[in-house]
């Protein structure tokens, strides 16, 4: 693998060899260790980076990211089709429609089919999560258009 790199041994196998001593090692191994550190730094980032670009916005991979992520050990985490409740709209006096409405139930304006979410997170009651880093995680990931709520079952 090109990015793997042994820095120490490789700043002695570039030293010639009459200079190869103990303290002339020592010093190498000092001047060799911030290049160490930065090198490691970018690896976490390029693996990190590389785990980015493995998920996208499907359920499969946004709940697989979000398991990883919040709930490694039980993967309970859920996603679901948003609710798609028709409205009932009350008629007025000039349309002469009949007054008696049924049985009708109150839903949150995310619970219709024209305004309301696309998907739902389903969390567990139990799950100890920052709600912040759940929404920047889902909003990584999903496309622009879809719109969610995270809810605790």
């Amino acid at each position: 693998m090109w990015h793997i790199v042994n820095w120490r041994r490789l700043a002695i196998l570039l030293t010639p060899t009459f200079l190869r001593g103990k303290l002339m090692t020592a010093w190498l191994e000092l001047m060799v260790d911030g290049i160490e550190s930065v090198h490691y730094e970018w690896l976490q980032f390029r693996s990190d980076n590389l785990y980015k670009l493995a998920h996208n916005s499907q359920i499969c991979y946004l709940r697989k990211a979000l398991n990883d992520r919040f709930d490694p050990s039980l993967r309970r985490i859920e996603i679901s089709s948003g609710n798609a409740y028709t409205r009932q709209y009350i008629y007025t006096d000039g349309e002469q429609k009949p007054k008696w409405l049924g049985t009708m139930y109150l839903h949150g304006d995310e619970d219709y089919e024209d305004t309301g979410v696309d998907f739902i997170v389903k969390v567990p009651t139990d799950l100890v999560f920052s709600i912040y880093a759940m929404t920047a995680l889902v909003d990584f990931y999903k496309l622009a258009s879809k719109r969610y709520k995270v809810i605790r079952f």
